[in-house]
């Protein structure tokens, strides 16, 4: 893991939210958790360095993808985190910069995997 490589995770859903931070922090990671669309802009202003973002965008409106644009201006690499397998959110995904996307349920590896190489970390 990189020292000061913060990992965002975005999730509306405050039990997903603490999930995530356990299981990236048990793994090593530092985390930032954002709820909502205020936490994300304050997280991206704030001088820590944020490595990457795991945004869900489950139980967000259409405003979500702007938080996408925010983090691709800010250069900050992002996995979207999508609740089912659809072309339309991962062509919406892709456009605004996300470098993947995962279909819940998560497998452990295959986003260990993502977030090692977002981060330029050997897998």
């Amino acid at each position: 893991m990189t020292g000061n490589s913060i990992i965002l995770a975005v999730d509306r859903n405050q039990r997903n939210l603490e999930l995530l931070a356990q299981f990236l922090n048990k793994e090593g990671y530092q985390t930032i958790g954002a709820s909502s669309f205020e936490e994300v802009a304050q997280a991206i202003g704030e001088p820590a360095r944020i490595g990457m973002a795991l945004v869900d965008i489950s139980g967000f409106d259409r405003r979500i993808w702007d938080c996408c644009e925010q983090l691709r201006n800010h250069q900050i690499p992002f996995l979207i985190l999508s609740p089912k397998q659809s072309a339309a959110i991962q062509h919406e995904s892709l456009s605004r910069g996300a470098r993947s996307m995962l279909v819940k349920p998560l497998i452990v590896k295959d986003l260990l995997c993502i977030v090692h190489s977002l981060l330029g970390e050997p897998a």
